[in-house]
């Protein structure tokens, strides 16, 4: 009797581990380290995949990648894939993309967004989330209208000051780029913010890439989608709509003045106005609100030919090769107590010119989504604190912005007046000796050989100077004659934040007020400009109904 319960027992945890065994194999992420050339196509990383699941590839029924990273750390080359695979099974049902449902916010209560950039759409979207109506007020075009402004700019006609690289529906981000990477550790917002730039049109590889990246030839189209889907919605979207003041009652904002007078009213304001709208911060500087200086970081814009920066990342004289993208570098180094690094790498990519007004020169970088172009070009920029402005330091709070001002108006006087960009020969500028010829570039206003080793100030240019011998060491080849250098790059964050109350966002001395994104100083780029949006926009919610927000409806 004794024997046959035991072999009844046995029987039944045989058959529990049979299907444990076999409910093993109809599901998994596993992943695989594999050449570039097998991970490039499911028919050579099938095989990989199989072995990891101890199944024969014709078992495996269905099988995508969630995850896609390059580890060019040293030879060879690595791509790890995540891979979500079934076997033995039929395939599931594939899920449907996340989609989103903006409800009919038309006749709901309003609140103003002001700027139409990554934050402020992102605020706008998640406010109609949220059963609010945002008015979104932009002082410069729409994108298409943008482009011709942009076009007349590259080909140094003129300089619109309200529609240009910093200006315009999308903000600074929609024609510099398209990086969506972000530090942040709120993985649930960051997750958010792509699932909403893929609904609105941007690749799925956005989802998977461990950097992933728009193309600042597709953001247009997206931002364009995104604003269809506030108006849609009910909300409102104003260009060509610069505010010019902001209306305040007992500490409370009311709405806020257009430049054409015209007073528009909200239960509460989003300013996301971008690190590039100075006369804002001169405006609240004027109506004694609330402001305090920042570290932040200036310098110049560094170009190499991209065949060179492959050779160098991939450590091999063949460069990049037939599977692998055009690659980026990320440099960092400390000189005399002060960070040194390198900023907004645009691999494949151009550079342009993102000044705002009349005699500054400015430069920023941009890639199209095929990372094509022969040049690869990045800011090298150096960390510059409040205490670091010497006579500057006199005029208070706004004294970064003075001597952001001093440094682009040098670089005009230094270049071909105009947007012709001064530039120097990368080891010219490291030797210390002006070019007698510059490389081929990318820039299409043109350049003017400067010696930017010499009128840089001292603290910029020596710093950069002894930070490219360090990058030079790390990545032997970076110092060359092959590669320029232009100034400035000075528009990588903004020297004044808008403070504001830690757990509600608000600003700290007048309440329904929510300083939003990078011209608040609380972002630095696309993606936590766009998670800093959300945030506020929850911030507005929880202001205005008196509820906190659960984690589920949170990230929703």
């Amino acid at each position: 009797m004794r024997l046959t319960v035991d072999i009844a027992m046995f029987i039944r945890r045989l058959r529990f581990d049979v299907w444990l065994f076999y409910l093993s194999k109809m599901k998994s992420e596993v992943i695989v380290r594999l050449s570039p050339r097998d991970a490039s196509d499911e028919l050579f990383y099938k095989p990989f995949v199989a072995k990891e699941m101890k199944v024969t590839p014709e078992k495996i029924t269905f099988m995508k990648v969630v995850k896609r990273s390059i580890d060019a750390r040293k030879q060879p080359v690595i791509v790890q894939l995540h891979v979500l695979a079934y076997a033995n099974v039929q395939p599931p049902k594939q899920e449907k993309a996340h989609s989103f449902l903006y409800p009919d916010v038309t006749n709901a209560r309003e609140v103003v967004v002001v700027g139409a950039g990554p934050g402020g759409y992102f605020a706008a979207l998640r406010l109609i989330e949220l059963g609010f109506k945002p008015i979104v007020l932009e002082r410069g075009k729409e994108v298409s209208a943008r482009k011709i402004d942009l076009a007349l700019i590259n080909r140094n006609v003129s300089l619109n000051p309200e529609s240009n690289y910093a200006f315009g529906e999308g903000g600074a981000g929609t024609f510099s780029d398209g990086k969506l990477y972000t530090r942040s550790t709120k993985r649930g917002d960051f997750n958010k913010v792509l699932e909403v730039f893929h609904f609105h049109g941007a690749n799925e590889d956005i989802l998977i890439d461990a950097h992933p990246h728009i193309g600042t030839d597709c953001l247009p189209g997206v931002i364009r989608k995104m604003r269809e889907s506030i108006l849609s919605a009910g909300g409102v979207v104003l260009f060509n709509t610069c505010m010019t003041d902001v209306l305040i009652e007992d500490n409370h904002v009311k709405g806020v003045v257009t430049s054409s007078g015209d007073k528009i009213t909200g239960e509460a304001v989003i300013l996301a106005t971008g690190h590039s709208a100075h006369d804002v911060y001169y405006l609240l500087h004027k109506k004694a609100i609330t402001l305090e200086a920042k570290t932040w970081a200036m310098g110049v814009r560094v170009e190499h030919p991209q065949d060179l920066i492959d050779e160098i990342q991939y450590h091999s004289e063949e460069g990049r090769g037939e599977y692998l993208p055009a690659a980026s570098y990320n440099m960092t180094c400390q000189v005399a107590d002060r960070g040194v690094y390198s900023f907004c790498m645009c691999p494949g990519g151009f550079i342009v010119p993102a000044m705002t007004g009349p005699n500054q020169m400015v430069v920023n970088g941009m890639s199209p989504s095929k990372r094509d172009s022969p040049f690869a070009n990045s800011g090298i920029v150096v960390e510059i604190r409040p205490e670091d402005l010497g006579e500057y330091q006199n005029m208070g709070v706004l004294a970064g912005l003075e001597y952001q001002k001093e440094l682009e108006r040098l670089a005009f006087i230094n270049g071909g007046r105009g947007l012709v960009a001064p530039a120097q020969s990368l080891a010219d500028f490291v030797d210390g000796r002006l070019s007698s010829d510059l490389p081929d570039c990318s820039y299409v206003p043109g350049m003017v050989a400067s010696p930017m080793h010499f009128w840089l100030p001292e603290g910029i240019g020596e710093r950069l100077r002894l930070g490219f011998e360090q990058f030079d060491k790390k990545a032997r080849g970076f110092v060359t004659n092959e590669a320029v250098v232009l100034g400035v790059e000075s528009r990588t964050s903004s020297p004044v934040r808008i403070p504001r109350d830690r757990a509600s966002f608000q600003h700290v001395q007048i309440q329904g007020l929510f300083p939003c994104g990078e011209g608040a100083g609380y972002a630095g780029g696309i993606a936590s400009s766009a998670i800093d949006g959300e945030r506020c926009a929850e911030k507005v919610y929880e202001l205005l109904t008196g509820k906190q927000l659960i984690e589920d409806e949170r990230f929703a």
